[in-house]
């Protein structure tokens, strides 16, 4: 282990112990650039629950800062209360089992089939965001 300081990973651990739900994804909520990223994401958004939202795109670094922390290799990656949760189909089983309402503390929406996660349509309430603060 190294003790010389590493800005960008205290930034994420930071990031993640200041925000209550944050989801490090590729691109943003509004414009994901893939489609685990996308359907995560828009678990959150059918929940209707605020979350902060780091792009790990514009730098190389935060993926292999976030991974090296979390030792959890794939993206996206969900914490909730500064605990990893897991990427998109862990979030994807826990939105269809109710599990994610539970953990996040919101009701899980009624519906008049099955619970399917959703697909990544647009939501019309943007989520909190942080702009690459990380870089």
């Amino acid at each position: 282990m190294s003790d010389q300081p590493n800005p960008l990973r205290d930034a994420i651990s930071e990031a993640i112990a200041e925000n209550p739900v944050i989801l490090f994804m590729k691109g943003t909520p509004e414009q994901p650039m893939c489609g685990f990223s996308a359907r995560t994401a828009a678990a959150l958004q059918a929940l209707d629950t605020p979350f902060a939202a780091v792009d790990i795109l514009p730098d190389p670094r935060i993926r292999q800062e976030l991974s090296a922390l979390s030792n959890w290799p794939t993206i996206p990656q969900l914490f909730v209360r500064g605990e990893l949760i897991g990427g998109a189909d862990i979030v994807a089983e826990m939105y269809e089992s109710g599990e994610l309402a539970q953990v996040l503390g919101v009701e899980q929406p009624a519906a008049p089939e099955p619970q399917a996660a959703p697909e990544g349509e647009a939501a019309p309430a943007a989520p909190l965001s942080i702009e690459n603060r990380l870089s």
